[in-house]
This record gives structure tokens, C-alpha cells and sequence, in this order.
């Protein structure tokens, strides 16, 4: 399958690779959420619909996304698709699309993603949806560490990873 020359993934994920709790993100990152808009504005962000939901609303300055069996689930203003190849056509004029979620979307996405933003939150934390990735599958290029804070909840860093094809 290939989705994208240029698919990215962007994910937080404590120490013990929890990503939500009860369809909610289980810390407060302000700085995080920086980082996220930064990156991502401009761009298509591809998401299932309960990571739609946990979100509850479009994001500004992006395109939404939203994979769904249910043909019957529309959101105004987001683009809705049914197929991971309904997804390739809508995000194909896209310099970098991102996919933000939830676990299942990440499990799929994952072998074919090209780069992957990847805060770790320096924390065990308890939760019910995980992020599991092989890091020999991928070469670190970039990271930034940020203290705990009255902003950031858990001290955490942003990393970037490229697909380390020699280890494919």
C-alpha cells in the first residue's frame, strides 16, 4: 500500500506508549500543542472518527479527514472517506499530510508513513489506547527536550524520525 510519498505521523505517547484514556488525551501539553499546530497548519490531518470526536471539532487552518465505515457519518466542512485509497486521493495534492490518530489508524499507517513526530511524554501513564512503534525501522533526526512546567503538565520530548530503509 502507499498512501503518499510524503505521509507523516504525529502521535504522543507516554513512556509506556498510552495515547488515551477514555477517548481523551490523558495529560496537558500546552507546549505540545504548539508543536502540533505548527507543524501540522496548512496541511491535511487524516483521523478516524473517534479521534473526530475526541477532538469535537474541525481544526483550524487544516483540513479534516475523517475514516469511517459508517456512510452515513458526515461532518460539515471536514472530507469524509471510507477506504485508505479514498484517503490517498483526497490527501494527493498535499505537501505533507499528517495522520493524527487514534491506535488503530497509527497500526495501518505506520509501515508506510515516510516520517514520524513523536512526543514523548516522560510519564507512565494509565490508559486504554497505545502507540507501539520498531525504532530500528527508524533513524531519530531531530528531538527537543521541554521541562515540566505550569503549561506542560509532564516534562516531554519532540522527536522526528525518518523511515530507515536500510533496515526495511
Amino acid at each position: 500500500m502507499d498512501l503518499h510519498p510524503n505521509l507523516s505521523v504525529i502521535v504522543a505517547a507516554s513512556e509506556n506508549g498510552v495515547i488515551g484514556r477514555n477517548g481523551e488525551l490523558p495529560w496537558r501539553l500546552s507546549g505540545d500543542l504548539r508543536l502540533f499546530k505548527k507543524i501540522t497548519m496548512g496541511h491535511h490531518l487524516v483521523m478516524g472518527r473517534k479521534t473526530y470526536e475526541s477532538i469535537g471539532r474541525l481544526l483550524p487552518g487544516r483540513t479534516t479527514v475523517i475514516l469511517t465505515g459508517n456512510r452515513d457519518y458526515q461532518i460539515d466542512g471536514a472530507r469524509m472517506a471510507h477506504s485508505l485509497e479514498e484517503v490517498s486521493r483526497i490527501i494527493a495534492n498535499d505537501t505533507q499530510p499528517f495522520v493524527v490518530g487514534g491506535a488503530e489508524l497509527y497500526r495501518q499507517i505506520l509501515p508506510v508513513a515516510k516520517r514520524l513526530f513523536l512526543t514523548r511524554v516522560h510519564a507512565e501513564i494509565f490508559g486504554d489506547a497505545f502507540f507501539e512503534f520498531d525504532p530500528t525501522k527508524w533513524q531519530l533526526v531531530s528531538e527537543e527536550f521541554f521541562p515540566a512546567n505550569t503549561s506542560n503538565e509532564f516534562a516531554f520530548t519532540w522527536q522526528e524520525f525518518e523511515r530507515n530503509y536500510q533496515q526495511m
